[in-house]
């Protein structure tokens, strides 16, 4: 008998479901704008809509639980929101209780970066591998662990937040509070952010011209079309993100590092600089671990939030489903 599961990806632009099989395909998928003002409420309505959506796209599946990942501060192991910044009114939220009284299934959470380091391991490029270390770019940084075979959650299930381990001391500030953050440097919005300020300084550069705006693509453009400037910013990038990166290899020691999130994308441009850094930088035992592109490009945390309920995998803190049945 094969065996179904939800995922759900809850951010604070989009909501995302997909049904998904046992060997990671989305059979089934839709997704709307997050009411990020709307409150608990308004949310979990969407993400129950959109669930009925695809189960009644797909009447003969019955559904063996329910995966959501979740941006944080979340407590996973009690199901409680202590935080979410991107959406109001979640503080103190029990996300998981509400959740499976309205699905009548049990319904896992996890951190988003760890969700989508699962999806890799289970399904995409880190698969086969006992450890890696995936690590998204974008907006912000984030990122999971899987050591020696087990997800890596750590107190109270928040480990990962691999983007506020401190670079550059009393450096450029960061949304989390701190200063200097990896995130304040090499997220996507870190990385136009400085390409803003400083076009305003140039004029051999095509960025900013004539009011353009100026943004990841047009900078990635810009240098496909051999503009020096825009070469330069990424070439930065690309050395700020080694940086980090081989700060979690020496920590971790991971067989392979995953980079997923919008600024993977142009992964190939980037990765050159990145190996660079790890081959000058790293200690010689740690040098020669890949980095590579993300396989599930950004269904990563939707896959691995429905392998949580996937019976069989034992990947979520509690992977035995309850009695009971999907009604709508």
């Amino acid at each position: 008998m094969e065996h179904f599961a939800i995922g759900v990806d809850l951010g604070g632009t989009s909501v995302r479901a997909a049904l998904v099989d046992e060997r990671g395909n989305i059979l089934a998928q839709d997704e709307d704008e997050t009411d990020a003002t709307g409150g608990p409420e308004r949310v979990l309505s969407q993400i129950f809509g959109l669930a009925r959506g695809l189960i009644a796209s797909r009447p003969s599946l019955a559904p063996a639980g329910v995966g959501v990942s979740t941006p944080g501060p979340v407590d996973t192991i009690t199901g409680i929101a202590s935080d979410i910044p991107t959406l109001s009114g979640f503080a103190g939220f029990p996300l998981r209780a509400e959740l499976e009284r309205q699905f009548g299934l049990t319904v896992s959470l996890e951190n988003d970066g760890i969700a989508a380091a699962i999806g890799e391991w289970q399904f995409g490029a880190g698969k086969g591998y006992d450890s890696l270390v995936y690590v998204t770019v974008s907006t912000g940084i984030g990122g999971g662990i899987i050591a020696d075979g087990r997800v890596v959650r750590g107190r109270m299930g928040m480990a990962g937040h691999v983007g506020h381990m401190t670079i550059t001391p009393d450096g450029e500030p960061c949304p989390c509070g701190n200063r200097g953050c990896f995130e304040a440097y090499a997220s996507g919005t870190a990385f136009t952010r400085r390409a803003r300020q400083r076009a305003t300084e140039r004029t051999d550069t095509v960025l900013g011209r004539d009011g353009s705006p100026i943004n990841s693509r047009a900078i990635f453009r810009a240098a496909r079309d051999g503009d020096t400037f825009a070469n330069q910013l990424i070439d930065e990038e690309a050395e700020t993100l080694g940086r980090g990166i081989t700060n979690l290899i020496h920590i971790l020691s991971p067989e392979i590092v995953v980079m997923g999130g919008g600024l993977s994308n142009e992964f190939d441009r980037l990765h050159a600089g990145i190996a660079d850094h790890i081959a000058r930088r790293a200690m010689p035992a740690f040098r020669e671990v890949p980095v590579v592109r993300a396989a599930l490009g950004q269904n990563s945390g939707l896959v691995g939030a429905a392998a949580l309920a996937l019976p069989g995998r034992d990947l979520a803190f509690h992977p035995v489903a309850k009695p009971g049945v999907l009604e709508f």
